[in-house]
């Protein structure tokens, strides 16, 4: 990704973002006392609505979802200090698909629902494999937007226009057409699809090692704020953070920052390398 093709991005999101009206005030503010159970039904009926073909789960299979994502984010010594969300991807071939789930200190975790995914394809050149670990989502890092142009093979590779693009870094991805194993990094981004050619393929991995979610699925995460909780604490303060969030947000009090990505397949659940 060059730097041109950044700041073109970025700049007219920040124009955009000095004018715009402050967004709706939500019942709660991330943090504070909030009503768990109340908002977590609010969230899951919202998810039905808002998301076609959303996932929802049986008790069993949302054990297993909590389960993954407990085992993962102990792994990384990462402390629940307040009931949160964490968005879970299991990059298993065979399931190749994403759960957000609701982390409590104490307490049951529960599966709030999902949707499929696409993760990194193996056995083709140039393409990584997504890699396992805790990645947190934090001010560190700025966000950018889709532009929603056309790449050489007509393909909208990050979506339809103002997509939001969460960028959790540079990260070490196995190359998927490496028999010997070697590595690179690559900056891991979860981000939308071509909703004409490319998100009716989810469910299958055909990325280069990024996450790609339904088009509707990528709103929701965004309107609701679901890893934005650092964001709305930046965007306080600094304009570059508050041009990157939607207008129209209404951010939820349990959001958290937390991407696991898990292989079910292999049972590896390893931490993300300090940086």
């Amino acid at each position: 990704m060059s730097t041109r093709f950044l700041l073109a991005v970025i700049l007219p999101i920040l124009v955009l973002g000095c004018s715009r009206p402050p967004p709706p005030a939500s019942t709660a503010t991330i943090g504070s006392s909030v009503d768990v159970d109340g908002e977590f039904a609010r969230l899951q009926a919202s998810l039905a609505r808002e998301v076609p073909g959303a996932i929802t789960d049986s008790p069993e299979t949302g054990q297993r979802w909590a389960a993954l994502a407990q085992r993962a984010v102990a792994a990384r010594g990462q402390a629940i200090r307040r009931p949160q969300l964490v968005m879970v991807v299991d990059r298993n071939p065979a399931v190749q698909e994403m759960r957000l789930v609701l982390a409590r200190p104490s307490g049951p975790w529960q599966s709030l629902g999902g949707t499929r995914v696409s993760t990194g394809q193996e056995g083709r050149h140039g393409y990584f494999i997504t890699p396992t670990g805790v990645f947190p989502h934090t001010d560190a890092i700025l966000d950018w937007r889709a532009e929603g142009t056309f790449n050489a093979n007509g393909i909208r590779g990050l979506g339809l226009q103002g997509m939001r693009v969460w960028d959790f870094g540079w990260q070490t991805a196995e190359r998927g057409w490496d028999a010997d194993g070697g590595t690179a990094e690559i900056r891991l981004l979860v981000h939308a699809t071509d909703p004409d050619v490319l998100e009716q393929r989810l469910g299958r991995p055909a990325s280069k090692g990024c996450i790609r979610v339904p088009g509707p699925m990528n709103v929701f995460l965004d309107r609701h704020g679901i890893l934005d909780s650092d964001y709305e604490a930046a965007a306080k303060a600094d304009p570059r953070y508050d041009a990157v969030l939607r207008p129209d947000r209404t951010p939820t009090p349990l959001a958290g920052t937390m991407l696991v990505i898990v292989d079910s397949a292999e049972g590896l659940i390893a931490a993300a390398p300090s940086r």
